[in-house]
């Protein structure tokens, strides 16, 4: 929930149809409302711009730009969209591009929940007012 009260807006960005409807599913028995879906890069920031959501779900291997770029390209335009970069990978096959990224954090795909989000977007809350690093 944002601070007024009303759900969390996404945007979730998969090249993988599948995964999109589940997450979709996930997502919004969570308790956050999903407003757009995007399948590449070029979309991912196109759905960004348009829809103007609170957090931004976007996967690292995409067709188009990666979303390391798509990221970059997105906070350009929205400083204060939270993004988390998700992927089937573990982080550590990334190096240091999840800590170079334009991003609030990372989460692998099998560990997404309510949980981890919350760290990761804690985290990045935290890391704006400049006291923790970010995730």
């Amino acid at each position: 929930m944002t601070a007024t009260g009303s759900p969390v807006t996404v945007v979730l960005v998969d090249d993988h149809e599948g995964y999109r409807r589940l997450a979709t599913r996930l997502l919004t028995a969570w308790g956050y409302a999903v407003v757009g879906e995007a399948a590449d890069g070029p979309g991912a920031v196109d759905a960004v711009r348009t829809l103007r959501p609170d957090l931004v779900l976007l996967d690292v291997q995409l067709p188009g730009f990666d979303g390391f770029t798509a990221a970059g390209l997105i906070r350009e335009d929205d400083a204060g969209v939270g993004i988390v970069l998700i992927s089937g990978r573990d982080r550590a096959d990334y190096g240091d591009r999840v800590v170079r990224a334009q991003a609030d954090g990372y989460v692998a795909k099998e560990e997404l929940s309510p949980q981890s989000l919350a760290a990761v977007l804690a985290t990045a809350r935290r890391a704006a007012r400049g006291t923790a690093e970010p995730a």
